[in-house]
């Protein structure tokens, strides 16, 4: 009995210490912004609720959301290396404020798609600058632990929001706009408050942007591992575009779609901070692909649901897929990366995101209307071909990570060297 505090302790230490407060001001940020952040879980039933779109239309519309995360997602990156990390965080979040309030009251569908493509633009830009602020002031052997709590908050935020959202759409989906917009702005003053220029050099020149970039372009194992972050990407993104719609045709209100989305924020909240002492020993490759293979079999239940309950037992599914896959998913981004060209790397892998958001709805809503049920088995079977392919693409992974550990110096920044931990 005596010693099970001095554990838990260590255990706390493990999964959070060691972190600087810049990290945290950066963390508590991003959680502000999601607990509010309503807006674009619910934009496919406002679309259809409030404006009066078709399922078709609407999934066009926010995938017009994710086309502009594209475009966001480079210019984040871009703006990343040249501005500094903490310009591009306050110019994105500053926008996004103005563009949620715009959308708000806004009718005219045209207005809003071009409203819904700006806001994808400026929600995407912080994306880059987030993550090389936390690769600038944390150590590399805490990197890993970092963007499991970034991972962790977002969820925490979604599961808050989710269970506000859902009444609040209810009530007003005016308001739940507008309270979109104050938590976003919310997070603009504190980063501008608290959080400190990291870039603490800049690129020696600008002429290297276009080098950097083809480097990338042609790393060909990277983006075999960008491409199937994208599958990922797209099972996951069911879960706020199409998923609210096959709910709405079942008649399960928006409130009842909160508690599918609080499910899992609720599960990530409660086991995100053991995911990675259960997967450590483990090889990447091989985590990834149960998690993608988790996650299909999680979708393919919606086939058979039409009830509350059986929505509620899909995205318990789901959701552990996603929980595993996370922290490995982040470390190889990080491992891939050369120092030098880390905000490239970064900028590319992101676009997976916003692809996936324009991607997910576009075809999806497409699907459903065609296919009805069926759509889920289709998405399954996305997700089995992911898991086949990650165990084909993680051995040439695994040799090229071991080769840049040998040969790289740490990097600038950096107080210690990459440590690996078994597998």
């Amino acid at each position: 009995m005596g010693d099970r505090v001095p554990t838990g302790r260590k255990w706390w230490t493990d999964a959070a210490g060691g972190l600087p407060a810049t990290y945290w001001y950066l963390w508590t940020g991003l959680l502000i912004n999601r607990v509010g952040g309503f807006a674009v879980l619910f934009l496919s039933l406002y679309l259809t609720a409030q404006r009066g779109a078709s399922p078709a239309l609407a999934g066009l519309i926010v995938g017009g959301y994710g086309i502009g995360g594209v475009a966001g997602t480079l210019l984040g990156g871009m703006l990343t290396d040249r501005w500094g990390r903490r310009p591009t965080l306050l110019a994105s979040h500053f926008a996004t404020a103005a563009l949620l309030v715009a959308l708000a009251v806004s009718t005219d569908l045209r207005f809003v798609a071009g409203l819904g493509l700006l806001l994808g633009l400026a929600q995407s830009m912080p994306g880059p600058a987030f993550v090389a602020a936390i690769i600038d002031v944390v150590p590399a052997e805490r990197r890993s632990r970092a963007f499991n709590l970034q991972f962790w908050a977002f969820n925490l935020g979604l599961a808050g929001a989710s269970l506000l959202a859902g009444l609040l759409a209810e009530w007003s989906y005016l308001g739940l706009f507008l309270i979109d917009a104050a938590s976003t702005l919310l997070t603009g003053v504190l980063i501008a408050w608290k959080v400190p220029e990291t870039l603490s050099r800049r690129p020696p020149s600008a002429a290297p942007t276009g080098a950097g970039m083809r480097t990338v372009l042609a790393d060909r194992i990277f983006l075999v591992f960008v491409g199937l972050t994208l599958l990922q990407a797209l099972l996951y993104a069911q879960t706020s575009t199409i998923v609210p719609l096959a709910m709405s045709d079942d008649g399960l209100s928006p409130s009842s779609y909160g508690l599918v989305t609080a499910l899992g924020g609720a599960l990530i909240v409660v086991g995100q901070l053991f995911v990675p002492r259960l997967i450590d020993r483990h090889r990447k490759d091989r985590v990834l692909a149960t998690a993608v293979a988790v996650m299909a079999v999680g979708f393919a239940t919606l086939t058979f649901a039409d009830r509350l309950g059986g929505y509620l037992v899909a995205a318990a599914i789901w959701t552990v897929g996603s929980m595993l896959a996370a922290p490995p998913n982040a470390e190889i981004n990080s491992e891939l990366a050369p120092v030098e060209l880390r905000g490239r790397y970064q900028a590319v892998f992101f676009l997976t995101f916003p692809a996936a958001a324009f991607l997910a709805p576009a075809l999806g809503g497409v699907s459903l209307q065609a296919f009805g049920p069926a759509h889920w088995l289709i998405v399954a079977a996305v997700g089995v071909v992911a898991a086949i392919l990650h165990l084909a693409a993680g051995p040439s992974r695994e040799r090229r990570v071991n080769a840049v550990r040998l040969t790289a110096p740490a990097a600038a920044g950096d107080t210690h060297p990459h440590r690996r931990r078994p597998h």
